[in-house]
């Protein structure tokens, strides 16, 4: 007897014929487990080439992205290709393991420059730079953080402020991910005040001493070396005592000790340290010269700053793109959620909101292309962006009910991901303040 035997009984209409829902469909007919129906909303393909592919236009209501081609187009098709990685992603952040072997995979497809002019291979644009930081964070936050750290803060380090000799012996490892380099700034009692660092590299002869601790350190464990922030001790150079200026420490040396830090709930898919430097020593060839005060640290942050918010944006458009999915092939109460008047509205909140992520992001790439970007600018970016993210993924969260808080859904991992993007390269609170001054003209800092 069928269901229509019963007019009183709720009856249950096939999902809508969609592309998604065959595939969650064949998913879950496929389900090793038996215990759940798996995943239920698509993974990223990582065969998709054009921009209609890359980012359909239910995701791109304003076609911001709909025109990139030639090698910007290329570089943003490269990064998607992690996503055939997404299951070994979602295992290590699940286990808080860290795949140091995507750094190898990142350098092999030429992803680590992140808009660095490094001779041998590819110049990533501006615009190029943020969809790469997009696409790996839309895949995982922790893949997104490995650029940051490795070619954002370390590369970038060595790069703008090194000599020739320690740009010919760490450039090419790290722009391969054949070694792994850190960017050791932050302190257990120095976050957003990292200007006031302890740290020291105090000068004895030939050497430089270094002592202190660091922490939040991403590749500062297990890794090759380390850009160490100190603060001068070296009364013979008047200039330089005092201020701050980086060293570039190999991680085997004497003296230095690091340990994973555990407990985390972001970004647990890349391990971050907290280190300790028992007198240090390094030769005076150790010191980067173009650090002479943290103005030349800054430019570092600068520029990463920009990416934060191209990486907050990945992260919404995967928690707005599942959460439009799972509508589109959810049946409740006889109907796909879809048909719901306030599911719609709730879906057009967020895409307006992502909408105004990516009009953020294409202007910055914009001014950046122009060289006309300010540090205002991309401290004003970051903050809007990390909140917006906030705001969709917990929506998204919300409309994918209990299946939102299974990782095989990506929509959670995201969501506890964008508390760290929140947090790191400046705070959501220190950000606005740096425009609260600009706009003023009168500094709250102190």
């Amino acid at each position: 007897m069928t269901t229509t035997d019963h007019p009183g009984q709720p009856q249950t209409p096939p999902a809508p014929s969609t592309d998604a829902g065959a595939a969650r469909s064949e998913r879950a007919g496929d389900a090793a487990t038996g215990i759940g129906p798996g995943p239920v909303v698509s993974a990223p393909d990582p065969t998709a080439a054009t921009p209609a592919e890359l980012l359909p236009i239910e995701a791109d209501h304003f076609a911001l992205f709909q025109h990139v081609a030639g090698e910007d187009l290329r570089a943003w098709a490269d990064a998607r290709r992690l996503a055939e990685d997404l299951e070994r992603l979602n295992e290590a952040w699940d286990r808080a393991e860290y795949p140091t072997e995507l750094i190898a995979k990142l350098g092999d497809l030429d992803l680590l420059t992140d808009g660095l002019d490094v001779p041998g291979h590819r110049a990533l644009s501006p615009l190029a730079a943020g969809l790469v930081n997009m696409e790996l964070s839309r895949i995982d936050g922790s893949l997104g953080t490995m650029v940051g750290v490795q070619g954002g803060l370390a590369l970038r380090s060595i790069v703008l402020l090194g000599s020739d000799a320690q740009k010919e012996r760490w450039v090419e490892p790290l722009v391969a991910g054949r070694e792994f380099g850190a960017f050791a700034l932050t302190e257990p009692d120095h976050g957003s005040d990292s200007v006031s660092l302890e740290t020291t590299a105090r000068r004895d002869g030939d050497q430089w001493v270094l002592s202190g601790q660091k922490r939040w350190i991403g590749n500062g464990v297990n890794g090759h070396v380390s850009v160490v922030w100190a603060r001068v001790d070296d009364p013979s150079d008047e200039t330089l005592h005092g201020q701050v200026s980086g060293f570039l420490v190999a991680q085997d040396l004497p003296g230095y000790e690091a340990e994973v830090i555990t407990g985390k709930v972001a970004l647990r898919a890349i391990h971050q340290a907290h280190i300790r430097l028992d007198d240090v020593r390094v030769g005076l060839d150790a010191r980067l010269p173009g650090a002479r005060s943290f103005k030349d640290t800054s430019k570092v942050l600068f520029a990463t700053r920009a990416g934060v918010a191209w990486g907050a944006l990945g992260h919404a458009t995967a928690c707005y793109e599942a959460a439009l999915e799972h509508a589109r092939t959810r049946i409740q109460f006889g109907r796909p959620l879809a048909k719901a008047q306030n599911v719609q509205v709730r879906l057009a909140d967020m895409l307006q909101t992502l909408t105004s992520m990516q009009l953020y992001c294409t202007r910055l790439a914009e001014l950046e292309t122009a060289g006309a970007i300010s540090p205002e600018q991309a401290s004003l970016a970051k903050v809007h962006n990390t909140r917006a993210a906030r705001e969709i993924a917990s929506n998204a969260r919300d409309l994918l009910g209990g299946s939102g808080i299974l990782l095989e859904n990506r929509v959670v991992r995201h969501r506890s991901d964008i508390e760290a993007l929140h947090t790191y390269e400046g705070t959501d609170t220190m950000q606005s303040l740096i425009v609260g001054r600009k706009v003023t003209g009168v500094s709250a800092f102190v």
